[in-house]
């Protein structure tokens, strides 16, 4: 059943949002987190698993030194201190898709602790704390199947894929995000998708939220106005895409709104976020660190980074992304609206793959944030999940600025490419969509739509050249929008002046 909510913006008058983001990233090393098995996207059903990362007896753990590399780097970035000595732990719980039992993951020891990121949101720096990044193995995937959501309720039965078992995950955690206010689930979208960028950038993840590399659970909690005490949370979990966080978060803050203002109490629990209903639904109660048993992972020797190798990573890392934003909108010449709208749409990698394939900023703009943004929005999905490659984007414009197409033809082989039906220059052969540059099929095309209007050519002759848009749209419609409105226009002119 559907909970009643709040009006976010009285919401907003009556309750403070407090939130506390916990961002998990899958690194992108070949092998797992403590065997040598693949991690390789997309192979077949538990064809990547071993005695160890299925938990059978013998199977030892031995760590991945080039997640330990990234864990540090992750860290540096995120401006943490770096750990002189940590341990792994384990967390004692049960779960079909976890092999073992227990997860081999990081408690009170993580190798990288309290730091921060800067953010710029709606024109305001927001400083998010970081309590900690550490290192922790992922679960397999469970399938449920036989229901209509796909989830275990109203499932006939569940199939387990130990593929993603023992990946490598580190998990970001910040502190308190507090003083908000409305603007929370724009924070909350800003510093996923600073982390996502960041990750990127470092190339330690290949940061695909819709292949879950990337997932947030957002915790929320809201506190009348004008307390300080923390109010009980909720963790709405595995939310894998920048849209889906925004909304995660506003719709927890509206529902525990109505709840408190109706006097009930807000349950500590687990929810999960329904995308096609845009709404939160109760999961398992939350457990607490006591339940978790934590303790040593015996099998395990503990990480000591000397500081010269913290110090080497430290020469490693790339420009933030805070700072690539400011250099790229000076040298597009982006306003600050229009680069504020790039950032929102996540098309800054995009863009910049573009221009670097030889088109000028504004026009990948254009059809990355217009196009490409609308058929995105149509099926779902984050612009970069789209079936076109920057590389075609630029090369349909190469061919709009040759004159061999227009804007409108470009949006029907942008629709061939997304189709599947080939490169662009293939769907333009294909479709026939090249516009026609013959003078005389162009000239025979204008004189039958003076013949057919002859009112609107009087008007041209006598001097109103603002109605040629009748006869150009005339000519346009005759020539399928295959035609130059620039040379159309001329054609006309020239006929009747």
């Amino acid at each position: 059943m559907t909970e009643s909510i709040m009006e976010f913006d009285t919401a907003l008058e009556n309750f403070d949002p407090v939130m506390g983001l916990e961002v998990h990233v899958e690194l992108n090393t070949a092998s797992k987190m403590f065997c040598a098995c693949s991690t390789e996207f997309g192979a077949e059903p538990n064809s990547q698993t071993c005695p160890t990362c299925l938990a059978l007896p013998g199977g030892m753990p031995v760590i991945n030194g080039k997640a330990v590399e990234s864990a540090i780097r992750i860290g540096l970035a995120l401006n943490c201190e770096i750990a002189e000595w940590c341990r792994m732990s384990r967390k004692n719980y049960f779960y079909p898709d976890m092999p073992k039992n227990f997860q081999i993951s990081q408690y009170d020891e993580p190798i990288a602790f309290d730091g921060h990121v800067d953010l710029e949101v709606d024109g305001e720096q927001v400083r998010i704390g970081i309590e900690r990044a550490h290192m922790e193995e992922d679960t397999g995937k469970s399938l449920h199947v036989g229901g209509a959501t796909g989830r275990i309720h109203g499932a006939d039965h569940s199939l387990l894929d130990y593929n993603r078992a023992g990946v490598p995950l580190i998990e970001i955690v910040t502190k308190p995000v507090e003083g908000t206010g409305a603007k929370a689930p724009q924070v909350a979208r800003a510093y996923v998708q600073y982390i996502r960028e960041l990750m990127k950038a470092l190339g330690v993840s290949h940061a695909r939220m819709e292949q879950g590399n990337i997932r947030c659970d957002a915790n929320v909690s809201l506190r009348p106005v004008g307390t300080t005490e923390f109010g009980t949370r909720t963790e709405t979990k595995n939310v894998n895409s920048l849209r889906s966080v925004e909304r995660a978060v506003a719709y927890e803050i509206s529902r525990q709104a109505q709840v408190l203002t109706d006097g009930g109490m807000i349950n500590q629990e687990t929810r999960h976020w329904q995308e096609g209903e845009g709404i939160t639904t109760a999961g398992r109660s939350k457990e607490t660190a006591e339940d978790y048993r934590y303790f040593p992972e015996p099998d395990l020797v503990p990480i000591a980074p000397s500081r010269e190798w913290v110090a080497e990573l430290q020469q490693t890392l790339p420009e933030p992304p805070n700072v690539r934003l400011k250099r790229l909108a000076e040298a597009w010449q982006f306003s600050e609206l229009e680069l504020r709208d790039v950032v929102a749409a996540g098309a800054i990698d995009l863009i910049e793959e573009t221009v670097t394939a030889g088109a000028s900023p504004q026009s990948a703009r254009k059809w990355w944030l217009s196009e490409l943004a609308r058929r995105a929005n149509e099926a779902g999905v984050e612009l970069e999940a789209l079936a076109i490659t920057a590389v075609q984007v630029a090369e349909i414009q190469k061919l709009v600025d040759a004159g061999t197409l227009n804007d409108k033809l470009a949006r029907q082989v942008f629709e061939g490419v997304l189709a599947g039906e080939g490169t662009p220059a293939e769907v333009v052969q294909a479709r026939g969509l090249a516009v026609v540059s013959d003078d005389s099929a162009l000239g025979d095309a204008v004189d039958r739509a003076i013949e057919a209007n002859p009112d609107v050519a009087e008007k041209i002759r006598g001097g109103k050249v603002a109605a040629a848009g009748a006869l150009i749209g005339a000519v346009m419609k005759e020539m399928r929008g295959q035609a130059d409105a620039g040379k159309v226009r001329e054609l006309i002119l020239a006929k009747l002046s």
